[in-house]
């Protein structure tokens, strides 16, 4: 396997990205951060590096390129992670089923992570990483962030449109 497919970007490089978004803390470790997503250190550890390699995090590993990632979700989210509804599931709400969406765009689709602890029910939007229903338990913010990427990985163009803004005043 050459270097540069070992540096290729991955769904959870996304929820990585803005968790730390959401921590809003470059002295994070990466001891917290797997306890806080459910993911492996060394899964932590290959996601910061493969995000240094594409610029997503500068200043020795602690800073998101908060412009660079939110042009990447702009441009390449829904092309490069495509998500497409699925069955009815019990869930954790998700895109326009969530906040901060959910005040603003009346729908009778509802759409979720599938999550045997969810209390809702809906269509299915398979996560980027599964273990993105329980860490969003924890951390409203990693919620609304995640569910804004999914607006746009699944929504219509309004919907699409209105998580772009929102998601700009988060990041940029």
């Amino acid at each position: 396997m050459s270097k540069s497919s070992l540096q290729q970007m991955k769904p959870q490089d996304i929820v990585v990205l803005a968790k730390l978004i959401a921590i809003n803390d470059p002295d994070y470790t990466q001891m917290a951060l797997s306890e806080m997503l459910y993911m492996s250190q060394s899964e932590i550890s290959s996601s910061i590096s493969r995000s240094s390699y594409a610029g997503l995090i500068i200043n020795k590993g602690k800073e998101v390129n908060r412009k660079l990632f939110f042009d990447f979700i702009k441009c390449g989210l829904a092309v490069v992670f495509p998500q497409h509804p699925g069955a009815i599931v019990r869930g954790t709400v998700t895109a326009h089923s969530a906040p901060p969406l959910d005040m603003e765009i009346v729908s009778e689709e509802k759409y979720v992570w599938p999550y045997a602890r969810g209390s809702s029910r809906g269509q299915s939007i398979d996560p980027l990483y599964p273990t993105v229903p329980k860490a969003v338990a924890l951390d409203s913010s990693l919620h609304e962030l995640l569910a804004l990427m999914d607006a746009i990985r699944v929504g219509r163009a309004r919907e699409k449109n209105r998580a772009l803004e929102l998601l700009e005043q988060r990041i940029c």
